[in-house]
């Protein structure tokens, strides 16, 4: 095993945003290698979260606050001018992209496959090829030819997928790590600067996990040994980052 990043959300539309990224990266994933009807699972979450949210009024301030930020930092010395520019034009253009989208996923909507597939797929054991032989005919279509219609699916979602994407690595970016340590498996923080996103980097051979709580200006990690499922009363040593 190897170090492990543990990631907290301190608001609710980072947590949005990370579980998007999340079913993102399950989608590219289902796209490099057939998972059978696997693939399905990421997809129709994907569709009933932009169903009960229409998140681009959101992600177009939250880019409009990173490109003022950027474009300040291009005045700064020792600023990598050529990264700074580079993020700004990936910004704009997520954001044409964004703007000039239909809703995303909206066509998934009229798509009688997809459509029956999901209303059967919450249903235990409902991938049977009695419960739905379409599948079953789709399944036993090339590799190839899937892997083309599963990747027009995705590309509805793609103005909304690429800039959070965007937006969450320039918050990572923003902070680097540093070492603590938390006494008796217990750390607790605190910033004057309203934060976004605990990360937690940590070597797995320690034998336990971290727990974060916290709001924008305060945090608080326990770490719980896996084996036993209790709090460590060990010192931990690991890496911190704390991004705004």
């Amino acid at each position: 095993m190897n170090e492990l990043i543990y990631e907290q959300p301190l608001n609710e539309k980072t947590r949005s945003y990370l579980r998007l990224e999340y079913l993102a990266n399950q989608l590219q994933s289902n796209l490099d290698q057939d998972h059978q009807h696997r693939c399905f699972y990421p997809l129709f979450s994907l569709c009933e979260l932009t169903e009960r949210c229409d998140y681009r009024t959101e992600i177009i301030k939250d880019i409009d606050k990173q490109l003022i930020t950027l474009k300040k930092w291009q005045d700064l010395p020792h600023i990598d001018e050529a990264q700074v520019n580079e993020y700004i034009e990936r910004l704009q253009q997520a954001r044409t992209q964004l703007v000039g989208c239909e809703r995303p996923g909206q066509k998934l909507k009229q798509d009688r496959f997809l459509s029956a597939l999901r209303q059967r797929f919450g249903m235990p054991g409902a991938c049977c090829n009695f419960d739905l032989p379409q599948l079953h005919y789709w399944l036993a279509k090339p590799w190839a030819i899937r892997q083309q219609e599963y990747q027009s699916w995705i590309a509805n979602f793609q103005c909304l997928l690429t800039p959070i994407k965007l937006l969450l690595e320039l918050t990572r970016k923003t902070t680097s790590y540093n070492p603590a340590t938390a006494v008796a498996g217990f750390y607790q923080g605190s910033s004057n600067q309203a934060l976004s996103l605990i990360r937690v980097k940590l070597d797995a051979k320690q034998g336990c996990y971290p727990t974060i709580s916290g709001n924008r200006n305060r945090y608080a990690i326990h770490f719980v040994l896996f084996d036993q499922q209790k709090h460590s009363d060990q010192s931990i040593d690991f890496m911190l980052a704390t991004c705004g």
